[in-house]
């Protein structure tokens, strides 16, 4: 059965299957959420605050709770939108301000402008980029070492299941 969940601030509603997670219903309404560990709880591309219902969502895993452990802007009412699976009804959600980039090509085009909002770090979420700042080339080799450390961070946890 389906559990309602409210997407705010968009003030938006979708319909989840109990059980699924949350980041299914971020895709559904077409939200740009990067996934870049692939879902599977170790980056804070798909971070969230959960304004209401955290009681209707699963509890937190281990996995989940050492990624929080490093994401800067992580609350109390934090959670991975992959990891988080809807058991009940009454759960609004907020998206975090900020973009993540993780390709190059997005950084190229950037170059020379300011920053729109600010530009997120894909693994622990810190602020790379500030809202209204030149964005400059240094973005790049900045996103090359984040690429590498996204990589091997995965390599080192494929074997681990929680």
């Amino acid at each position: 059965m389906a559990k309602i969940v409210k997407l705010d601030p968009i003030d938006e509603e979708t319909a989840i299957k109990t059980n699924d997670n949350l980041l299914s219903g971020l895709l559904r309404n077409e939200l740009n959420v990067l996934q870049e560990c692939g879902g599977r709880g170790m980056c804070s591309t798909c971070h969230i605050y959960i304004k209401e219902g955290m009681g209707s969502l699963s509890p937190l895993n281990r996995r989940e709770k050492r990624t929080l452990e490093v994401i800067t802007t992580c609350k109390m009412n934090s959670r991975l939108a992959c990891q988080a699976r809807v058991i009940g009804e009454g759960v609004v959600i907020e998206l975090p301000s900020g973009m993540y980039l993780s390709e190059i090509e997005d950084i190229d085009a950037l170059i020379g402008r300011r920053a729109q909002q600010d530009i997120l770090h894909p693994l622990s979420g810190k602020v790379l980029v500030e809202e209204g700042k030149l964005i400059s080339r240094s973005m790049i080799s900045q996103l090359k070492d984040t690429r590498g450390e996204i990589k091997e961070y995965l390599a080192k946890t494929e074997d681990y299941s929680y």
